[in-house]
């Protein structure tokens, strides 16, 4: 080959190959989403509808919520924010819905649709303590605070959620002086809270109004946090279930799928894991916990499979374990990581008491009573909920024995509530300090 051509074949190999390291668009974002954001709010102030305008996923699927018309189940979705590079309109589109330029990828986000009804709040507090930020909905045409958009603040405070955008909703059904007023609640309402300073947009998510604003305002008050990914991996298991149709052939059957998110560490695809505290037991009359133990044998997250996963957002953990173990959420609540390498478990233990002087989320204004002796309470830690019955009393403190034990470092905070009617209402948060 002449030397000219030769040169001209090399810079053409040369340039293809630079050409290939260049990422596309698509592959700026990681498959994995960076951070879980939670919709927090009142029942029907429109959460899962405003999941569902971010994402493309409704996520009430569940028959009953179907049926009733409202979040029971924590329901997940993701998306990408983007950014228009000719008029900097915030989208979930790659084509700039404004002027159809070219729109350049900012972050995946896992949503977390927590569920409003006073009936289920069990099921919003597991949920929040996997939410890095939070959108809190509240309807326009409603006075605020409604009970449980002030039981839900009060959550995401306790668990300790940092940064949160309120979102005024259905702006569409209310008068502009109203949505004023309204406006003036929620500032009211957050005046002396730690999120006084939040910022409040108003939207309409049924007729897609302000979306690129609170895509503009996520990106900007709820940062992705730093992620430890040098510590023994620790997931919490907010879901689990059985993927098998019904009728499936036995060389068909797959393992039970886990779904939570990993506070930190990471986990590979074949990685022998525990689970904590595991499944019951019944031996010569007593009953007691013992740690399952299985083999990582997929992993998903933001809709593909992937070999490994960090801390950030929602992932599936597909395993071993015999379906008929993990069916309707029966592994809620429990500890992933690698044996003998998590938290210990909980029978027994004592909680520094920090009681709120209000209770939250009843529609008559209630004082918090001091705790009882031989009271139950619903306890809620990282993904787990239990009810805990007092056997002791001390000053600041009381000592809980567990129905469900949970797993959890001592130091780990632990929401309280109390049942006070049909319902159990949060009246405050303690810190386990010791237990058995």
């Amino acid at each position: 080959m002449p030397r000219a051509k030769k040169e001209t074949a090399d810079k053409k190999v040369e340039d293809k190959k630079v050409e290939d390291k260049k990422p596309s668009k698509k592959s700026d974002v990681p498959v994995q989403p960076a951070i879980n954001i939670g919709l927090v709010g009142h029942v029907d102030h429109g959460k899962t509808t405003l999941t569902e305008r971010l994402s493309g996923k409704w996520t009430d699927t569940h028959s009953e919520e179907v049926k009733r018309g409202i979040t029971i189940r924590l329901g997940y979705a993701d998306a990408i924010f983007y950014k228009c590079e000719k008029c900097g309109f915030y989208t979930v589109k790659n084509k700039c819905p404004k002027c159809s330029g070219e729109a350049v990828p900012l972050r995946k986000v896992s949503f977390v649709d927590a569920p409003g009804h006073e009936s289920l709040m069990a099921t919003m507090l597991a949920g929040a303590t996997i939410m890095d930020g939070a959108l809190l909905l509240i309807s326009a045409n409603e006075t605020c605070p409604q009970p449980q958009t002030r039981e839900h603040l009060m959550a995401l405070q306790i668990v300790g959620v940092k940064n949160i955008v309120v979102v005024q909703n259905k702006i569409d059904l209310v008068k502009e002086d109203d949505a004023m007023k309204n406006y003036e609640q929620i500032k009211a309402f957050l005046k002396n809270t730690e999120f006084a300073e939040a910022p409040i947009i108003p939207v309409s998510a049924q007729h897609n109004i302000n979306i690129d604003l609170l895509i503009e305002a996520i990106e900007t008050a709820i940062p992705t946090p730093h992620r430890d990914v040098s510590k023994d991996p620790t997931l919490f298991v907010a879901r689990s279930f059985d993927v098998n149709r019904p009728g499936s052939k036995i060389k068909d059957i797959v393992g039970g799928v886990l779904g939570g998110a990993l506070f930190q560490g990471r986990l590979k695809v074949g990685d022998e894991i525990e689970l904590r505290p595991g499944h019951e037991i019944e031996f010569g009359g007593k009953k007691s916990w013992k740690p399952i133990h299985t083999k990582i044998v997929g992993l998903k997250t933001g809709g593909a499979s992937v070999q490994e996963i960090v801390p950030g957002g929602s992932v599936g953990l597909m395993t071993e374990l015999d379906p008929a173990v993990v069916k309707s959420d029966s592994l809620t609540g429990n500890v992933v990581g690698y044996k003998d390498k998590l938290p210990p478990v909980w029978q027994t233990f004592v909680l520094e008491t920090h009681l709120l002087d209000r209770v939250v989320g009843a529609k008559e204004d209630l004082v918090v009573e001091p705790i009882k002796m031989g009271e139950p309470l619903m306890l809620n830690v990282n993904a787990a909920a239990t009810v805990g019955v007092v056997t002791q009393l001390g000053k600041n403190s009381f000592t809980c024995l567990l129905k469900l034990p949970v797993c959890a470092e001592a130091g780990s905070r632990v929401t309280i509530s109390r049942k006070l009617g049909a319902r159990f209402r949060l009246i405050g948060y303690g810190i386990i300090k010791q237990g058995k």
